[in-house]
């Protein structure tokens, strides 16, 4: 076949493939309902941000098209070699960071104990609590973004790693408590942790009642340090859900630790698309949980969610936010699954479905990273002067701290941390596809469903965060 004609072929898959995305975007467009913005609260404290509906049509639409157009016309190796390769190593810096590395260490065990000390004896009000503001401000909102907007430290500032590994060291000669981690169970335990924490927030008051939240805090780090103690690290590489978030978004990141103690530091996402790991079946599920979880976390404060829970009366609201996050979850495994046996089909490939949907499971975590962004930059904006004052005065910190409220213009950029997250997820696949597939032709036709099911997900993030919430507030 000539190159002409193979060209050809290729710009008539792509056509076909944006003509099919872009009427599952414009279907999905058409459910949306006035665009209302949010960024997430504690305890109510920030305000729901307006967004212009047009903004949701042209950024759900015609970019998610227009990205899957550009990318499908790049399909020489040097392109796709030069996304993943670009960045650049800084060495000799062990010294540096070995101080950094103890320093991180002391911080996040010095972290845990005010967390705990200060959810059970510091003020019963949430946003006046240092407890509480370290936890949702400060780790899993603000320090979350760090891990995939700079680079992950988790491994270095887990206390529960730190713990796990003296007490380990300390047992292991006596008592002999270590233990091989059954392979059995792989990551499922990772799985079903991931969705049960994010329930339990969401029918607990754990952003409002300090008490509440310590005592979950001291329970998760009991069986946290026990696995550690038990199964070494193999405990936070399988089953403990906040490391392995934790690792997953650092492959997103830019800033990565290199060999011989320096730093790499690459283009956003060129760890996922080099990435030549294939995940199993139990690790394809941790990345679509973790998807669905990001989402539905978003989900539970609008008030179309406050009418299914109307609707489901009387059945009790913890019972129905449980069937909610599984049944949900379910439905984005499923229909990942699903693009990865049509993938097959369309690829003409000899590989299995298990294979496929391993292959290109790194690719949704960009999504997942967007919508987080968008979920929680406002919420650590509006949030930061409270938190500054409690830190400055944690014993006595003001009776009213303030908050920032986030311009009706910071509603499009939320909208735009969703689509720029699907935008990154396509490169990453496009990337991944050309790595498994020979040609041209087979790895952009690998892509369709793929393309597809993240223009699902993220016309489902977009219409979450178009939702007015409870009450005007996100919770």
């Amino acid at each position: 076949m000539s190159r002409r004609a193979e060209g050809g072929k290729v710009r008539a898959a792509a056509r076909r493939g944006a003509v099919w995305t872009a009427a599952l975007a414009v279907a999905s467009v058409t459910f949306s309902t006035s665009a209302l913005a949010h960024a997430g609260s504690l305890a109510g404290s920030l305000r729901s941000v307006p967004a212009p509906f047009w903004l949701v049509v042209v950024s759900g639409g015609g970019v998610v098209c227009v990205s899957f157009l550009l990318s499908a016309f790049v399909t020489d190796d040097e392109t796709l070699d030069a996304f993943e390769r670009a960045g650049v190593r800084i060495g000799g810096l062990a010294g540096a960071v070995a101080t950094a590395e103890a320093a991180l260490k002391l911080l996040g065990v010095a972290a845990l104990v005010l967390v705990v000390a200060f959810g059970l004896f510091g003020p019963p009000v949430g946003i006046a609590n240092l407890g509480v503001l370290l936890v949702w401000v400060g780790w899993w909102a603000g320090f979350t973004m760090v891990a995939y907007l700079v680079g992950n430290a988790w491994p270095l500032v887990n206390p529960w790693r730190t713990l796990g590994a003296a007490l380990r060291g300390r047992f292991a000669a006596g008592e002999r408590l270590s233990r091989p981690y059954p392979d059995r169970l792989g990551s499922w335990p990772s799985v079903a942790g991931l969705l049960g924490l994010v329930w339990l927030e969401v029918v607990s008051p754990l952003a409002a009642n300090p008490r509440a939240l310590a005592v979950v805090v001291v329970a998760y780090s009991l069986g946290t340090v026990g696995g550690a103690v038990v199964y070494g690290d193999a405990w936070f590489r399988r089953a403990d859900p906040v490391a392995r978030v934790f690792r997953l978004y650092g492959l997103l990141a830019p800033v990565r630790r290199g060999d011989g103690g320096g730093i790499s530091i690459s283009v956003p996402g060129a760890g996922l698309a080099r990435s030549r790991e294939r995940l199993g079946a139990d690790d394809v599920a941790f990345v679509v949980a973790l998807l669905w979880v990001t989402t539905f976390d978003g989900l539970v404060v609008t008030v179309a969610w406050g009418r299914v829970l109307d609707a489901a009366a009387p059945v009790p609201a913890w019972l129905a936010n449980l069937v909610g996050i599984v049944a949900g979850f379910l439905v984005f495994l499923g229909g990942y699954r699903l693009a990865a046996r049509i993938a097959r089909g369309t690829a003409d490939t000899y590989v299995t479905v298990g294979f496929v949907a391993g292959w290109f499971a790194p690719a949704l975590i960009p999504i997942a990273a967007g919508y987080h962004l968008a979920h929680f930059l406002g919420y650590v904006v509006g949030l930061a002067p409270a938190l500054v004052a409690v830190a400055a005065s944690p014993l006595a910190p003001p009776a009213n701290p303030s908050v920032l409220v986030v311009p009706a213009w910071f509603g499009g950029l939320q909208l735009a941390f969703v689509v720029l997250g699907h935008l990154l997820s396509v490169w990453v696949a496009h990337a991944r596809a050309f790595d498994l597939f020979p040609g041209r032709l087979q790895p952009l036709r690998s892509e369709y469903p793929f393309v597809a099911v993240t223009v699902c997900y993220t016309m489902a993030s977009l219409w979450v965060v178009a939702q007015p919430t409870v009450g005007g507030v996100a919770g």
